[in-house]
């Protein structure tokens, strides 16, 4: 009687750690599937700026990109992305990575800058569309101490406004204004 009693609650506690497995394993991706689905991860995929607005920090970036000179002729990954399949796909999964946690944990900053690798392909990007002018100024360059494009062409893809900060938007001061005359209204 105890072997089968023995055997019982082997099976019995085999078959909760499995239940409890599985719980845990569909909880995670559930709760993957809600996240994805919230931060409109598909629209990551293509190739539509407005995507890049979907964190409401990019708003300002997004706005200014629409009136800058480069608006007609180059979207969001024609300058922020590698050309090549494989390097694109690397650094939008970093990017998307470290802004999600950024933004999650509430540790970016504003104005928004670019890190030294999303520098140098957007550099890279520099080259490739203007490899004939900037070959002409590569002395120049050597003169300047080194200069790249974005020391005096930092405004060109998002606009002044958005590559220094820039002012606020009416519906950025009207929120302000509004937590200032409630004080029952949170400040942000």
């Amino acid at each position: 009687m105890s072997q089968y009693m023995s055997q019982y609650m082997s099976e019995t506690a085999s078959l909760s750690l499995v239940l409890v497995l599985a719980a845990s394993v569909g909880a995670a991706l559930g709760l993957g599937v809600f996240t994805f689905r919230y931060a409109k991860g598909f629209s990551y995929f293509k190739t539509d700026p407005a995507a890049c607005a979907n964190c409401h920090i990019m708003q300002r970036q997004y706005d200014g990109w629409q009136t800058a000179s480069h608006h007609t002729v180059a979207r969001c990954v024609d300058c922020h992305l590698p050309d090549s399949f494989i390097p694109k796909y690397l650094t939008k999964a970093e990017n998307g990575w470290r802004h999600g946690k950024m933004f999650t944990l509430d540790r970016f900053v504003e104005p928004i800058g670019l890190t030294e690798s999303a520098r140098r392909v957007l550099l890279d990007n520099c080259n490739k569309c203007h490899r004939a002018l900037t070959a002409e100024l590569a002395p120049s360059r050597v003169q300047h101490g080194g200069s790249d494009c974005l020391h005096c062409h930092s405004a060109v893809g998002h606009g002044q406004r958005a590559a220094l900060g820039g002012p606020l938007r009416s519906d950025e001061i009207e929120r302000i204004l509004r937590s200032e005359s409630d004080p029952s209204q949170p400040k942000k």
